[in-house]
């Protein structure tokens, strides 16, 4: 499963902010994936039992972890922009993940996501996704100790949207985010 260009709108601006995704599959399985991030000189790459990797080569990599983050009051939030989750008529949810937690980003696409691999931020999530935006992200999250599912907790990446986490705050960010309060 291949993205050629994730983050196209940011990629036509000139933002950095854009990679190329590869996910090789296994029947529904991601059991291997890479995100080359080239105006960042970052690469991210993980297999299935074989963890979660970052660096600019081979030779200068480091492993990916996710945070021990385990209070939702402490943790940072990424996601892509606002317009979807009004969309899809869950912006109520969102909002109020967003003012629950410590501090709330829009880095969006790929970024968002290998962020919280590397455990700079603790929740991401997007409310309508495709296979080709996840198939990569699914397997470098979860050999980072992370969770990744779509909204509904599903661990797919083609369930159409995307919650991923450090694992522990996972329950309660799919809670949040199905709560028609704000």
């Amino acid at each position: 499963m291949i993205d050629p260009i994730d983050g196209t709108k940011n990629y036509v601006r000139g933002v950095p902010v854009w990679a190329t995704l590869i996910g090789l599959m296994d029947g529904d399985q991601v059991v291997m994936g890479v995100v080359s991030a080239p105006a960042l000189g970052r690469r991210w790459w993980a297999a299935s039992d074989n963890g979660a990797w970052t660096g600019k080569s081979l030779t200068k990599a480091t492993r990916c972890r996710v945070s021990d983050v385990a209070r939702i009051e402490d943790a940072s939030f990424s996601y892509s922009s606002l317009t979807g989750w009004e969309e899809k008529g869950v912006l109520p949810g969102f909002l109020g993940l967003a003012r629950s937690v410590w501090r709330t980003r829009a880095y969006g696409d790929f970024w968002s996501h290998v962020l919280v691999a590397e455990g700079a931020v603790d929740i991401s999530a997007e409310p309508a996704v495709s296979l080709w935006d996840l198939a990569a992200l699914q397997i470098i999250v979860e050999e980072a100790g992370g969770v990744f599912t779509d909204l509904g907790g599903d661990a797919t990446p083609d369930g159409g949207s995307v919650v991923c986490t450090n694992a522990r705050l996972h329950q309660e960010v799919l809670d949040r985010l199905a709560s028609p309060e704000t």
